[in-house]
């Protein structure tokens, strides 16, 4: 039993309440009432036929609180303001009972429209939240600590390739990490809850890869954070930045950094070529002439004449060296005008395919006829071009296909020629030296290491690019690159080309 004392304080804690509190019996009569609601009825409440004094009625409304409970026995909620019999519109009713039987019933008011008011308050912030994450710039998904995705914005849709309701409705987020089961998942859950990447519970510019819906992997830069409850981890978010577009570009800028360079190594090599190249050929001539002329006026054993004959032989290639040199040092563009690139090709090849070297090897043409002149020293385009199909006939070694490409790129407005061949293909740890001076993986007395070092200077001085792809065991293609100077009339042959090789020009 509660003491006297006790039930006076309750009493006098239900009278300070600022909310409404009767006690109707199951008659509907108000036998009691705390402060609050008696000031509100001006004391007039006790006694009152609750239905007949507040509404005028003879009969209680079978919707009201107080008939449900009485019926049920148990406590009603009402959240709504009804016609009904009550001298409280919003709140909840009990039944108080004696001996097992409902001896009243408490009605108490606790001002649901005001909790209402907070809840739409809430609702609508809710709603603000999610409108400014779904509507963010950037990729944004939250998931619970299961990993089940909550939010998945149209950013993160157009970046994976999922849509947001197969997101929402099926996906984790460990299933968009790479490798088997949860263990990239569960590194990146790691490292959000360590102190290194940006604090606890937070990642700063934290690189990772994520699966697309294709399955390929996207680099991604990561701004995550967990989301805690009460010092519990209840979910984690996170925004993330597309890194593919930025690789991309990075990578063209470092290639253009490393073609910038391999230009201005090839310019100063080029000086440096023709100084030796003129500081040669002097002492060159007068070994040649002399050796001419001991062979010619003296009376030598047939040992001493292979000798000379030898002599002269390596001061040829030393001369055909140095004639190579100036070629290559050549800055200046002579009989510079427009000029059919498929002529000039099919002139090449006419000079080129009865050679031995070529008697095993199929030559492939694929002409564009509607590829435009392109402004050029006619003379520097077949040295250009006897350079890139010798080099691939003798990557061949005589066997295997040519094939040899022209194609007009209308967004770059350039004449595209590939030359490519079934050879076995370039080490990638030689690719990076090719068009060295000097440089050749050919042996020794078979090659100077000129020609590809003076085909990139050619296409430098036409104001073009080359480029190689190759793959070990698959072969290797030379693309070359030059701007067009306008559009151009087929040419009477099938493949683009006006020349008769017949016709001796």
């Amino acid at each position: 039993m509660r003491s006297l004392e006790a039930s006076q304080y309750l009493l006098r804690a239900i009278d300070a309440l600022k909310r409404d509190v009767v006690i109707i019996t199951p008659d509907f009569r108000i036998v009691a009432a705390n402060r609050h609601a008696a000031e509100k009825w001006d004391h007039r409440l006790i006694g009152q036929i609750c239905h007949l004094f507040i509404h005028d009625r003879d009969a209680p409304c079978d919707d009201c609180p107080a008939v449900q409970t009485l019926r049920t026995g148990k406590a009603v909620v009402h959240h709504q303001s009804l016609t009904m019999v009550s001298p409280i519109k919003k709140g909840i009713c009990f039944p108080i009972f004696s001996g097992g039987r409902i001896d009243a019933v408490a009605m108490v008011d606790y001002d649901i429209s005001r909790m209402s008011g907070l809840e739409e308050k809430l609702q609508r912030a809710n709603t603000f939240l999610n409108n400014i994450l779904r509507s963010a710039v950037d990729p944004f998904i939250a998931a619970d600590m299961s990993g089940k995705i909550i939010i998945f914005n149209e950013e993160a849709s157009e970046v994976t390739g999922y849509a947001e309701s197969e997101a929402l409705s099926a996906l984790y987020i460990w299933q968009i990490y790479p490798g088997e089961g949860k263990a990239a998942a569960r590194n990146v859950m790691r490292d959000l809850r360590s102190e290194k990447f940006g604090g606890r519970g937070k990642l700063k510019r934290y690189h990772v890869d994520i699966i697309g819906k294709d399955g390929r992997p996207i680099p991604i830069s990561l701004y995550a954070s967990l989301i805690y409850e009460e010092g519990r981890e209840v979910a984690s978010i996170g925004f993330f930045h597309d890194l593919r577009e930025r690789l991309r570009m990075k990578g063209e800028l470092e290639h253009a950094q490393i073609q910038l360079m391999q230009a201005e190594k090839m310019a100063s090599l080029g000086k440096l070529a023709a100084g030796v190249a003129h500081q040669l050929n002097n002492p060159l001539g007068s070994i040649t002439l002399f050796a001419r002329l001991m062979t010619e006026e003296y009376q030598l054993p047939d040992a001493a004449k292979a000798d000379l004959e030898r002599i002269l032989a390596d001061a040829q290639r030393c001369r055909d060296t140095v004639k190579e040199l100036l070629e290559f040092a050549r800055q200046t563009r002579q009989q510079i005008q427009p000029q059919d690139l498929n002529q000039a090709l099919a002139r090449t090849l006419f000079l080129l395919q009865n050679q031995t070297l070529f008697h095993n090897v199929r030559i492939v043409r694929d002409f564009d006829a509607g590829l435009p002149p392109v402004r050029s020293d006619v003379q520097q385009l077949n040295h250009l071009f006897m350079n890139l199909i010798l080099n691939a006939a003798q990557a061949m070694a005589g066997h295997g296909q040519l094939t040899i490409r022209t194609v007009f790129d209308a967004a770059s407005d350039t004449a595209i020629i590939e030359i490519g061949d079934t050879g076995p293909g370039i080490a990638p740890e030689v690719l990076p030296h090719i068009f060295e001076p000097f440089f050749t993986t050919k042996e020794e007395g078979q090659g100077t290491g000129l020609g590809l070092s003076m085909a990139y200077s050619i296409v430098e001085n036409h104001s073009g690019r080359i480029e190689v792809d190759s793959h070990l065991a698959h072969g290797t293609t030379f693309r070359v690159r030059l701007p067009v100077v306008g559009p151009r009339t087929k040419g009477e042959n099938g493949d683009g080309s006006n020349f008769n090789p017949h016709s001796g020009g």
